[in-house]
């Protein structure tokens, strides 16, 4: 199962990540959690402490990595065919849930034109983890899809688009939407989080409408998850928290859909 999570900062999107992810593994499923976040948080919310998450080093920053993969010897010429598997054992970093998490760090979208060394080895291990491999994906992006070229986009199984009830989150989730359909994601739905009442389900499922999507799951605003986050501390410590059973109902659901 490869599911992308995207949104517009703040909608939540990083907890819906990490809630498939630790409901995917619960289930049974070897699962990879990649932030592709550019302000990656995804570690915090799997159970590792500031501490271990500020000692990884973003795959897109990691330059002894980038030069073994992409140098030739030949300045200003660099590999863009290489292996990517042993980045996956060396550099996944195992979370307390038992997860393993990738972060990428920042590339430039796929439209500027970029091919710079970073971005061909980011864009070579998205690719891989997400075509090749046969564990659950579950990918934190930033409010687009600039990290998947089309070959990769293609097989994403889901896109999810975060959103909260206003317009600034629906703005930005046209947007997403009109990204992923150019990259040939097949699969895309709404996500509705910190659903507080009727008026605002109701304006999630009109805006899902009007862009000829199904809403594939309701969270409601949960001050458990608000308390832990506070705290320091992972909300997926918090079974009884009603916006985790509200993810494990739509991890449930986007397995089935695969199933069928």
């Amino acid at each position: 199962m490869k599911v992308a999570v995207s949104g517009k900062g703040g909608v939540g999107k990083t907890l819906v990540a990490a809630g498939l992810a630790y409901h995917f593994s619960r289930k049974g499923l070897k699962t990879i959690a990649i932030d592709a976040d550019p302000s990656p948080n995804l570690g915090l919310t799997l159970g590792l402490s500031p501490e271990e998450v500020r000692k990884i080093v973003p795959i897109s920053e990691n330059k002894e990595l980038i030069e073994s993969k992409t140098s030739t010897g030949v300045p200003g010429v660099y590999r863009l065919t290489f292996t990517v598997d042993d980045i996956i054992q060396n550099y996944a970093v195992e979370t307390p849930l038992g997860i393993n998490l990738i972060v990428m760090g920042t590339v430039r979208s796929m439209g500027s034109g970029c091919m710079c060394p970073a971005n061909a080895v980011v864009r070579s291990l998205l690719r891989h983890l997400i075509v090749k491999r046969s564990e659950a994906v579950v990918i934190d992006l930033e409010a687009g899809v600039e990290h998947m070229g089309r070959a990769t986009a293609q097989h994403v199984d889901y896109m999810l688009i975060i959103v909260n009830a206003n317009v600034k989150s629906f703005e930005t989730a046209k947007r997403i939407h009109e990204l992923g359909a150019g990259s040939g994601i097949k699969n895309m739905g709404i996500v509705g989080n910190k659903i507080e009442n009727i008026a605002q389900q109701e304006a999630v499922e009109k805006f899902a409408n009007s862009l000829g999507l199904e809403v594939m799951g309701l969270i409601p605003y949960d001050p458990i998850i608000l308390e832990a986050e506070m705290r320091g501390e992972t909300p997926l410590k918090y079974p009884n928290s009603e916006a985790l059973k509200a993810i494990e109902h739509l991890c449930n659901k986007l397995l089935t859909i695969r199933n069928t």
